[in-house]
């Protein structure tokens, strides 16, 4: 089958397969501070589209509405295609990273009851700007009615993935989260959910997620982390690695 190109982003290519499905690779490339570090982490594709799809398979039967189809068990997942929402929603359990920096009035893992959550403008030029609800609403990105359901839907996945991670004896700090439209005009959960979106510690305050590489642009300690991941959630990576 002859796939097109359509995208190739820092961790990801998407292929469109027919007018209704896109494939999703899933590369081995990091980055950091937007983009401007790189490295190549051997397996770390596999990895991310496994959790990905274990995710995903989760929220699926908890009633939320994802683009996953099928998966491959290696590092593609064919997806429905969608028209992407230009807005990042960010939801936080605990105050971490930009939001310390934005408001250092919050202390580092100060716990947030309710959930907190930010939109961010999609725009690579712009750094994805954090904008405000009337924004998204005012500028017609959004209406009311779909930033509403974007909200509840996020706030309700946030959910699920609190208390399954909670129940794993991790620490749900928070997690990125994109929509797409589709041709029935369902608003629908996209993009990935793995250490590359979320933030998650152990019972020691260990990162299993990319603020590893972040810190120390080790590429090593990043496959570690995220084999343990995936153990502690019984994502099956006996497979790839026999070893580990």
């Amino acid at each position: 089958m002859n796939l097109q190109l359509i995208y190739e982003g820092k961790s990801k290519r998407v292929y469109a397969r027919d007018e209704d499905t896109l494939i999703i690779e899933f590369k081995d490339d990091v980055t950091a501070a937007d983009g401007a570090i790189k490295a190549i982490a051997l397996g770390k594709g596999v990895l991310t589209a496994r959790i990905s799809t274990h995710l995903f398979k989760l929220l699926d039967k908890a009633g939320i509405k994802t683009h996953l189809i099928d998966y491959d068990g290696y590092r593609k997942m064919l997806v429905r295609r969608l028209e992407i929402i230009p807005v990042e929603v960010i939801v936080r359990n605990y105050a971490y990273g930009s939001l310390l920096k934005r408001i250092p009035l919050y202390k580092p893992l100060q716990k947030l009851e309710p959930p907190l959550i930010e939109f961010h403008y999609k725009d690579d030029d712009l750094h994805d700007p954090l904008v405000l609800e009337e924004d998204l609403i005012r500028t017609q990105v959004l209406d009311f009615n779909i930033l509403d359901y974007i909200k509840k839907t996020s706030l309700k996945i946030n959910e699920i993935l609190l208390s399954f991670f909670s129940s794993k004896n991790l620490k749900f700090v928070d997690i990125k989260l994109e929509f797409g439209i589709s041709k029935s005009k369902d608003i629908v959960l996209a993009d990935e959910i793995s250490g590359d979106t979320f933030r998650v510690l152990d019972e020691n305050n260990n990162h299993l997620d990319k603020e590893i590489f972040r810190r120390t642009k080790d590429v090593g300690l990043l496959l570690k982390a995220y084999l343990r991941l995936a153990k502690i959630i019984e994502v099956n990576i006996d497979d790839i690695y026999p070893a580990s």
